[in-house]
């Protein structure tokens, strides 16, 4: 069965460009374009990416509130912005990558990903 991993992104564009690596790389891809919508899919979960570059939700909180759900989280943000990448593993991200390493090697990227992030106990099994 393949992996169900909530992809939160309010750009069309980088929301498609995800679903599609993640269908290449094996993985059920679930659009969540708000903080509720996303939230709302951690219960059933595998894994989850969110792009940093938002104004309709805040992507650290996000990331924290994945965690928190015990959900592994990749996250994506822009090439030029190291500090709000190193924010985003503070927060808990597994991974935090530029959009260049994902446009340029996304399925595969995302693949190693997926092979290796592991979901850890939630707060509320802990």
């Amino acid at each position: 069965m393949a992996k169900r991993i909530l992809v939160l992104a309010d750009d069309l564009i980088w929301a498609t460009r995800l679903a599609g690596h993640l269908r290449v790389a094996g993985a059920e891809p679930v659009a969540a374009r708000t903080a509720a919508t996303f939230r709302a899919g951690l219960p059933t979960a595998d894994g989850a990416i969110v792009d940093l570059t938002s104004r309709a939700y805040d992507g650290l909180a996000e990331i924290q509130a994945a965690r928190t759900a015990g959900v592994a989280v990749l996250a994506v943000g822009p090439h030029d912005d190291h500090e709000l990448r190193r924010r985003a593993i503070a927060a808990g991200a597994d991974r935090s990558l530029a959009y260049r390493k994902l446009f340029d090697d996304g399925p595969a990227t995302i693949a190693r990903w997926l092979a290796t992030a592991h979901p850890i106990a939630s707060e509320t099994t802990r």
